[in-house]
């Protein structure tokens, strides 16, 4: 990206700031210029409508379902991804990272990249769980 970016049809841009190694698929900063409605979404996991597990065992099928919830829970907020200033995940194993990249750029159009933050950790809240992602948004108000 270049030096500063603003996403088409918004008020969110995207910095590159000099002297930082370009981030593959994020942005080091992301700012959403006044007046602006933040949107808080909880980690997401790959449990579908019905409360059932999606993929066990299959970190692609999980992760796409947390993509899908996500952009259910952007949708009825308001948002959509090009509001998305930042993503959290949290990942049973960071080797599988560009897999979870692959299946983000799936969902995120040309363009918009989030500020990010990847953390493996050694369990989530259910045994059968490999990813969580918790998302900010800011919609322009």
């Amino acid at each position: 990206m270049s030096d500063n970016q603003t996403r088409p049809g918004t008020t969110i841009g995207q910095i590159a700031p000099p002297g930082l190694a370009p981030g593959p698929g994020y942005s080091h900063v992301v700012t959403a210029d006044p007046p602006h409605r933040l949107v808080v979404i909880s980690g997401q996991i790959a449990l579908d409508s019905s409360g059932e597990l999606v993929g066990p065992g299959d970190l692609a099928a999980q992760t796409r379902q947390v993509f899908t919830n996500l952009r259910h829970a952007l949708t009825t907020a308001g948002a959509g991804w090009e509001h998305v200033l930042k993503l959290s995940y949290f990942v049973r194993d960071v080797t599988q990272v560009p897999l979870v990249r692959a299946v983000r750029d799936e969902f995120l159009p040309d363009g918009v990249r989030p500020a990010s933050t990847l953390v493996e950790v050694s369990a989530l809240f259910r045994d059968d769980l490999l990813i969580e992602i918790e998302a900010l948004a800011a919609v322009p108000a």
